[in-house]
């Protein structure tokens, strides 16, 4: 067995692999880029190395440099992970060159499965059923167009060297044809340096199935079971199940013999997926599948495999990498339960899922759950990088079970400062049709709407958050300012960018009424922990998680997140001296404008930096007229709460045209 590993990865695969090999009494290298140099995998590793700048072409693509830190560190094998080099034949033949074990497939295996035609070419000669169409060398447009005629629409027409849905298009009509190949082929070439397409006959209601299967050098293939990989958007995956629902054993038996088979085909050694397309308009059935591609690596989702069969999948890896044999035969492989993975993303789903780069300003997991995440709560999700924050893991011994239980801990995770898809998540959970088992690739895209709409948000989460954010406590005697009759305060909060003005008025002991125009809302037995919140309303006993970083609050009330801001440089004036001096950051942000530098003269009001925090763009304003002595901060920094941004020199502005007179 090896005695030290370096992984050539970052985010929570590398967390994920440095566990394993912690357990197992392997010594781990990690790497990491500029932008990385704060990250959890570099902590937890036991030896960190740069590789380069933020830019993966210059750090975790750098082949070349990577091999270099391993051979300094005195590794003897490197785990690629999944994505960046983890699939790329040339750095998988550079790692062995230089007298290093690859903890993955050959460079062999990996081409045959590369190109998707010359994959499914081999695949059907290797007995494996693929979906009909054109996988051949012909590219002109006049030819394919003839094809997809022969094959019947609607078809797909995919990059050969593609994934993640890059160079797909989905083609219904023929007069749309040219101009859908002209997109894929431009993509294909942008993407993966490949412009050539294939051309299938498009499954209307497909369901994506995979395979796990694992070889060694020995001989010996086995799969471990199939997961249903069908909730997609964008042909990203978001969660994934292990077994399929709605698996009869005929079905099975097929499927998985045909994955050992394709596995067979290439020599496989070490952790691959084989993905099947299967026609989800019925029941499941064996000639109902379709090989789609192989996936030559470990798979994001191979947590739910791992729950149903008790099994560490990366020291199967490390042990197959070091020559051993698998550690069991295919009858000694146990399916036990089912599990779900949720993947966890910094993203905005009402705005399409854009990513959401930005601060984690508190971050908080449920127990009862498996949680692989690559981050900690103050961290920052890079813009650089995939905005995967986690993905949590359910396992009970029946489906309805494991998704009540992966619904539970969505709704009890914790995350602030950036937009999530926790909500997203979690109404999902909920739709019907998944509930069932009932789901194929389009259930996501037919149902975005109803799935992200996010409502204002709750009286209670309101009350909550700004309790937090003004440090009002109802049980104290000088809740708020009153000359007669009950205390009251107004409050003004933003919420994802919006303005919330409530009024909250004291009626009594922990009594508080949340005033809205003419509406009130009475929240009774209001009660202040040091992160949590009770109140009771209408019938409704309520608890809410608050977290409080700077300025900022975010509330985890029945599921849902909400985070508000209190920050209004204007509302209170500086009382002098160096108060007066410093503008600092009032919360953690990224540093948008900087419309000053030093010997500007400024008026009351003006602008000296924009920051952006909390989902939207704050002005932080000069607090009298006066001069800007030095600028500590620049467009595009991040920033955290307090930090120095501007010093400013209050005074009369001088005229314009006028010189100050010394």
């Amino acid at each position: 067995m090896f005695a030290k590993i370096l992984i050539a990865n970052r985010g929570e695969i590398a967390c994920r692999v440095i566990e394993t090999a912690r357990k197992m009494g392997i010594a781990t290298v990690a790497v990491y880029s500029d932008a990385d140099a704060d990250a959890r995998h570099r902590a937890l590793a036991d030896e960190a190395v740069r590789i380069g700048p933020a830019p993966v072409s210059e750090s975790y693509l750098n082949g070349e440099r990577i091999i270099e830190a391993a051979r300094a560190a005195g590794a003897q094998a490197i785990h690629p992970g999944y994505g960046f080099l983890s699939e790329n034949p040339g750095f998988v033949g550079a790692v062995e060159a230089a007298g290093l074990a690859f903890i993955g497939p050959s460079a062999a295996s990996i081409r045959a499965m590369g190109l998707k035609d010359a994959a499914k070419a081999l695949m059907a000669e290797a007995g494996v059923p693929v979906v009909p169409g054109y996988h051949g060398a012909r590219q002109d447009t006049d030819f394919l167009a003839a094809e997809a005629d022969k094959i019947g629409y609607p078809v797909l027409i995919k990059a050969r060297a593609g994934g993640g849905g890059k160079g797909m298009r989905l083609v219904e009509d023929p007069a749309d044809f040219a101009a859908a190949l002209e997109g894929a082929q431009r993509e294909g070439q942008s993407s993966f340096g490949d412009a050539a397409v294939l051309i299938e006959k498009y499954i209307t209601t497909p369901r994506h199935i995979e395979v796990q299967v694992f070889g060694d050098r020995h001989g010996n293939v086995v799969h471990l079971w199939e997961r249903d990989c069908s909730l997609q958007r964008r042909h990203q995956k978001v969660i994934e199940e292990a077994p399929a629902p709605g698996m009869p054993p005929d079905v099975r038996a097929a499927m998985t013999g045909a994955a050992v088979r394709a596995a067979r085909a290439v020599d496989y050694h070490n952790a691959g997926t084989i993905e099947f397309i299967v026609d989800g308009s019925g029941p499941l059935r064996p000639d109902g599948f379709w090989f789609m591609e192989m996936n030559t690596r470990l798979q994001v989702e191979h947590p739910v495999t791992e729950a149903i069969t008790g099994l560490d999948l990366v020291e199967w890896q490390l042990r197959v990498a070091a020559g051993e044999a698998l550690p069991l035969a295919q009858d000694e492989i146990p399916l036990n339960g089912h599990a779900f993975e949720a993947r966890v993303y910094a993203e905005d789903p009402a705005k399409g899922f854009l990513p959401a780069p930005g601060p984690l300003l508190h971050v908080a997991f449920p127990d009862g759950a498996r949680v692989d995440t690559g981050v900690r709560g103050g961290d920052r999700i890079s813009a650089h990088y995939d905005p995967m924050i986690a993905k949590l893991t359910t396992h009970a011994a029946g489906r309805a079970e494991a998704l009540f239980r992966l619904r539970q801990a969505l709704g009890r995770t914790h995350i602030s400062g950036t937009s999530t898809n926790l909500g997203f998540l979690q109404a999902l959970c909920l739709d019907p049709d998944f509930a069932a088992g009932r789901m194929d690739t389009g259930l996501i895209g037919r149902e975005q709407e109803a799935l992200t709409h996010v409502g204002p948000p709750d009286d209670a989460a309101t009350l909550f958050g700004a309790l937090a954010a003004l440090d009002l406590d109802p049980a104290r005697p000088f809740f708020g300012f009153r000359l007669w009759g009950s205390a009251s305060r107004r409050v003004e909060l933003v919420s994802d960018g919006q303005l919330v003005a409530r009024g909250l008025r004291l009626l009594g002991p922990r009594q508080i009424a949340v005033e809205d125009g003419g509406r009130s809302v009475t929240f009774e037995a209001v009660t202040i922990g040091p992160d949590w919140m009770r109140a009771r309303q209408g019938g409704r006993n309520l608890l809410a998680r608050v977290a409080k970083v700077g300025s900022a609050v975010s509330v985890l009330l029945d599921g849902r997140i909400t985070d508000f801001a209190v920050i209004d440089p204007l509302a209170v004036e500086p009382s002098g001296g160096a108060a007066e001096n410093r503008i600092a950051a009032p919360m953690t942000g990224l540093v948008r404008s900087v419309p000053v530098e030093a010997g500007s003269q400024v008026a009351k009001g003006d602008i000296l930096v924009v920051l952006e925090a909390m989902k939207m763009e704050h002005s932080l304003r000069a607090a009298s007229d006066g001069v800007v002595q030095a600028v500590h901060c620049a467009v595009g920094d991040h920033v955290s709460d307090g930090t120095l941004l501007v010093e400013f020199a209050p005074g009369e502005r001088q005229p314009e045209g006028e010189e100050a007179h010394v």
